[in-house]
């Protein structure tokens, strides 16, 4: 199973300068919760933004090309596509893509799920953005839905995506 898991924000971005856009506690609480003890896949970029590499207690897999795939793997696999990531997971049960932007738009057509955080708010400054869902094609497992708190700046949702 493939589940694309990701927050953006009202106008689809997710990112600026190879960061995330929000600071979100729960949504950070709720991605480790979904993805620990699974195969996470990621593109390069998104896998150099993180603090502390690999992530713990999950299998990474990062999609890099020949020339960028460094000597120093940093505990991770490094595999040149997605679909080679996808067919040596094959058999790890739900498999999670964790961004970035051009991975999500080469996933989102295979995902059977989506583990959404739409985040109330419409940055101007992103310049990088998830790629347009066709709400035809999916149907609303499960909708929560957060007011902005002392740890959360704006509104959000997690809303769960199921394949129609």
């Amino acid at each position: 199973m493939v589940s694309i898991i990701v927050a953006i924000a009202s106008n689809n971005a997710i990112g600026r300068n190879n960061e995330l856009l929000y600071h979100m506690p729960n949504d950070m609480k709720r991605f480790k919760e979904t993805t620990t003890g699974h195969t996470i896949i990621m593109g390069r970029k998104t896998f150099n933004s993180f603090p502390r590499r690999p992530l713990p207690n999950r299998r990474n897999i990062v999609l890099a090309s020949e020339n960028n795939i460094p000597d120093d793997k940093q505990g991770a696999e490094w595999m040149t596509s997605l679909p080679q990531a996808l067919n040596e997971s094959k058999n790890d049960g739900e498999v999670f893509i964790i961004g970035g932007a051009s991975v999500y738009v080469q996933a989102l057509s295979l995902a059977d799920m989506i583990y959404l955080t739409i985040i109330d708010d419409e940055p101007q400054d992103a310049d990088s953005f998830f790629p347009e869902i066709d709400y035809n094609e999916w149907k609303v497992e499960s909708e929560e839905k957060f007011p902005a708190d002392e740890k959360h700046a704006h509104p959000y949702s997690f809303i769960n995506l199921v394949r129609k």
